[in-house]
């Protein structure tokens, strides 16, 4: 079932783990889980967010390691490679975006996916957006937000689809936070496809020079082709 938590044996394999090697992590605290009747159990939504925030905090090596292991994952039940720029059509990017808080942010983030007619609820996408943040802020240390739903969103949507908005100042978005002008919206229809674009868009972020030029690019299309360009670089 896809909302059953993982037990020992489940997340060592997902992980591409072993199961001594999944306890020995639980034991310290290293991977949110518990014990129910003995036995670990890990909620997907936390590992999910353990992911996440592992992938926010990896250098290169470690982010193409990480996608390895979701590609190895993503065998026995096979997808289509990653592609950003397939997934961000013009109309899903906004330079400048036009926000100046938090809440406008969102809004206008979810109203860009809304308009690739990929996304069909919009009102529902931007309420599980705010109750993320609320939860746990996506804001990284570089003035990007890699905006999301605490879960897949699969009823909502025609296709997974992201969203770019880049504003004319920062805007404080995460509490103790920097202030962030970067901002995606991630809209995935499934949980590893998420986490696979999740990798691939941190790879992209944090590739020599990519952020000091997309903060240069005046238009959409000068930005996408900046993420084409700098996707099909990678290794």
């Amino acid at each position: 079932m896809p909302h059953q938590d993982f037990d020992t044996a489940s997340l060592a394999a997902y992980l591409h783990l072993t199961p001594q090697q999944v306890e020995r992590l639980a034991e310290r605290g290293k991977l949110p889980g518990r014990k129910v009747a003995g036995q670990w159990r890990f909620p997907r939504p936390d590992i999910h967010h353990w992911f996440e925030q592992r992938i926010g905090l990896s250098d290169e090596d470690e982010l193409v390691e990480m996608e390895d292991v979701l590609e190895r994952n993503a065998s026995s039940s096979p997808t289509e490679d990653v592609s950003l720029a397939e997934l961000l059509p013009l109309e899903a990017i906004a330079v400048p975006l036009s926000a100046r808080t938090k809440d406008s942010v969102i809004r206008a983030m979810v109203e860009l996916a809304a308009a690739t007619g990929r996304l069909w609820d919009p009102r529902a996408m931007a309420e599980a957006v705010k109750k993320r943040e609320e939860l746990h802020p996506t804001t990284l240390g570089n003035g990007v937000a890699l905006m999301h739903p605490r879960r897949p969103m699969a009823k909502i949507l025609a296709q997974p689809t992201l969203a770019l908005g880049c504003t004319t100042t920062g805007i404080p978005f995460g509490a103790g936070a920097p202030l962030t002008d970067v901002f995606f919206l991630i809209c995935s229809t499934e949980d590893r496809g998420h986490l696979r674009v999740l990798a691939r868009l941190s790879r992209v972020l944090t590739a020599p020079g990519f952020l000091n030029a997309l903060h240069q690019v005046s238009d959409a299309k000068a930005a996408r082709q900046l993420i084409l360009e700098t996707e099909e670089a990678l290794q």
